[in-house]
């Protein structure tokens, strides 16, 4: 049996989305199921490099 556990929040990955011109598909088709891969790889990449400019300021 496999868990879904999600690594980012919910309030992370609407803002990433918005970012990449995303978000709107997202909201239209009610969920994340046919966002394109390399655009989630883009949503990982970009939640990288958020994390590590926080890591930076701290």
């Amino acid at each position: 049996m496999s868990r879904k556990t999600s690594v980012m929040s919910n309030k992370l990955r609407e803002e990433i989305a918005k970012e990449l011109g995303v978000y709107d598909q997202v909201k239209q088709d009610g969920g994340w199921g046919n966002v394109p891969s390399k655009t989630c790889g883009n949503m990982v990449s970009k939640a990288i490099e958020i994390a590590n400019r926080k890591a930076e300021n701290s």
